[in-house]
C-alpha cells in the first residue's frame, strides 16, 4: 500500500514542486549570511534532496512520458526547473566545500542550456490575465544572473559578469512584461503563487547586489546597478506589504503546492535584503533582512507542516 502510495505522490508532482527546492535553497543562503551555519547546511540538504528527486522526475517526463512534458513545458511553473538549479547551484558556490564549486559550474550549464528552450515555451503560450507563476521568466532568467555573477570571481573568468548583467538587463524586461499581464486579482484569490509578482523583484535585487559589488563595474555603470537595485529592492518590500495585508484580509489556509511559490518570495526578500546592505552602503537593510529571513523560516515550517497535514488526510487507509 505504501509503495502504491508513493508511486501515486510521484506521478502527481507537478513543475510548481521546483518551488519547495528553491524555498530551501534561498533561506540557506539566507542563514549562512547571518552566520546561522548548522541550520543553514539543514537546508541545504534539504534543497539537494528535493532538486535530486525532482530532477530525476524530469528526467522520467521527458523520456518516458513525452506528452506529458510537453504540455508542462508551455507552463510558467516549468521554469521552476532553471530557477531551483540557479538557486541551488548559487549556495554551493559559496560553501567552500572541496568539489562544490564544479558542481556549481554544471548546474549553471545545466540551467542554460534549460533556460531558452523552456523560456521560448512558455513565451509562446502566454495570455493576459495569468497568475504569479508569470513572473517565473523574470526569476529564472534573474536566477541565472546570480549564478553566473557568483561564479565570476572564483574562475576569474570576466565574461560570466558580462553574461550575468546581460540577463540582469533581459530579467528587469520581463518582469514589467510579466505585470502587464499579470491578473491583480490573484492578490486576494491566488493560491500562493501571487508571492512571484514580490519575489521577482527581490531576486532582481540580489542579482544587482552582487553586480554592484563586482569590481568590473565602476563609475557610472556601478551607480546605475546600485540604484536600480534599490529601486528593485523597495519594489520588492512595498509588494511584501500589500500581500501581506491581503493574506490577513482574505487568508487562505489551506495546503496548496503554490504555496511554496510564497515561502520563496519571503526568503529572498530577506536574503536581497541582507545581501545589498554592504554594496549599496544602506545598512539598515541587514537588521531588517534579518527579521524577514526568520518570518520565512517561520512560514516554511508551517508550510511543511501543512503539507504533512494534507498527505496523513489523503493517505490510503488500509
Amino acid at each position: 500500500m505504501r509503495v502504491l502510495a508513493g508511486a501515486r505522490w510521484w506521478a502527481e508532482l507537478s513543475p510548481a514542486a521546483g518551488a519547495a527546492v528553491m524555498a530551501a535553497g534561498i533561506i540557506s543562503a539566507g542563514l549562512h549570511l547571518i552566520g546561522r551555519d548548522a541550520l543553514s547546511i539543514a537546508a541545504l540538504v534539504v534543497s539537494a534532496a528535493l532538486w535530486l528527486v525532482l530532477a530525476a522526475d524530469f528526467t522520467a517526463r521527458l523520456l518516458g512520458d513525452r506528452r506529458r512534458f510537453r504540455a508542462e513545458a508551455d507552463t510558467p511553473a516549468a521554469l521552476t526547473a532553471v530557477a531551483a538549479t540557479a538557486v541551488l547551484g548559487s549556495r554551493l558556490a559559496v560553501t567552500g566545500w572541496t568539489g562544490s564549486m564544479p558542481v556549481a559550474v554544471g548546474l549553471l550549464v545545466l540551467a542554460a542550456v534549460l533556460w531558452p528552450g523552456l523560456l521560448v515555451a512558455v513565451l509562446r503560450h502566454w495570455g493576459h490575465r495569468m497568475p504569479g507563476a508569470a513572473f517565473l521568466v523574470c526569476v529564472a532568467t534573474q536566477g541565472l544572473a546570480v549564478l553566473a555573477g557568483t561564479l565570476t570571481a572564483p574562475t576569474g573568468r570576466d565574461w560570466l559578469g558580462r553574461a550575468a548583467l546581460a540577463a540582469f538587463c533581459l530579467g528587469v524586461l520581463l518582469y514589467a512584461e510579466a505585470l502587464v499581464r499579470f491578473d491583480f486579482r490573484q492578490v486576494v484569490s491566488g493560491a500562493g503563487d501571487h508571492w512571484v509578482a514580490g519575489g521577482a523583484l527581490s531576486i532582481t535585487a540580489l542579482a544587482g547586489s552582487g553586480l554592484t559589488a563586482s569590481p568590473l563595474w565602476t563609475g557610472w555603470a556601478h551607480a546605475g546597478l546600485r540604484t536600480v537595485t534599490l529601486a528593485a529592492l523597495g519594489l520588492s518590500l512595498a509588494w511584501y506589504a500589500v500581500l501581506l495585508a491581503a493574506e490577513a484580509v482574505r487568508p487562505r489556509p489551506r495546503y496548496d503546492t503554490r504555496r511554496w511559490s510564497s515561502v520563496f518570495p519571503l526568503g529572498m526578500t530577506a536574503t536581497a535584503c541582507l545581501s545589498a546592505a554592504a554594496p549599496t552602503g544602506v545598512a539598515w537593510l541587514r537588521p531588517l533582512g534579518t527579521v524577514l529571513l526568520w518570518v520565512a523560516v517561520g512560514a516554511c515550517v508551517l508550510t511543511c507542516a501543512a503539507f504533512l497535514v494534507e498527505r496523513g488526510r489523503n493517505r490510503p487507509r488500509k
